[in-house]
């Protein structure tokens, strides 16, 4: 049986729940998966693992340094691997920003580290107005409103495209 280690960096949960669908699809194939967060990721032997993914959301346009720290220290074993990297950003909401090679934070993000990953997506996230702090509401209503979203203070809107979940699945479960 593969294993598979999937570490993701999430503020606010919809990567975890994008991991956690992951892992469903993949078990379908017969392969265990096991989700870790970059926090617990220092306790892992990336030895036991046949194939690595790496999951990290936006958050005011950068990816958590904790995921950053991760690929530096452990380079040689996800270049030793089949791989993959996925971010997951509202901006990806839009059509024209919604591919690997068309997303601004995944461009950004891959010029910054030294991996190239195997395989790319990127996946539109969730906007959550009630859950957010009143600083965090003020900023994301203000980006949403020059980038022309949601504005809604009590709106909870899912942008995430989960055939397009599904189909990356299918290709971790492949690689």
């Amino acid at each position: 049986m593969t294993n598979i280690l999937i570490i993701y960096s999430s503020h606010d949960g919809q990567t975890v729940k994008i991991c956690q669908r992951l892992q469903e699809i993949i078990q379908l194939a017969e392969q265990r998966v096991t989700l870790i967060s970059v926090e617990e990721s220092k306790q892992v032997d990336l030895a036991l693992y046949d194939k690595i993914i790496l999951g990290a959301s936006i958050r005011y346009g950068k990816h958590s340094p904790k995921i950053v720290d991760f690929i530096q220290n452990n380079k040689a074993a996800l270049d030793s691997k089949p791989n993959a990297f996925f971010s997951v950003n509202v901006v990806a909401r839009k059509p024209e920003k919604s591919r690997p090679e068309t997303n601004p934070y995944l461009q950004k993000f891959l010029k910054r580290i030294a991996w190239q990953p195997k395989h790319l997506a990127v996946f539109a996230g969730k906007i959550d107005y009630p859950s957010y702090t009143f600083f965090d509401r003020f900023m994301i209503r203000l980006i949403m409103w020059i980038t022309h979203g949601p504005t809604d203070p009590n709106a909870t809107i899912e942008f995430t495209d989960w055939e397009q979940v599904a189909a990356f699945a299918e290709q971790i479960s492949e690689m």
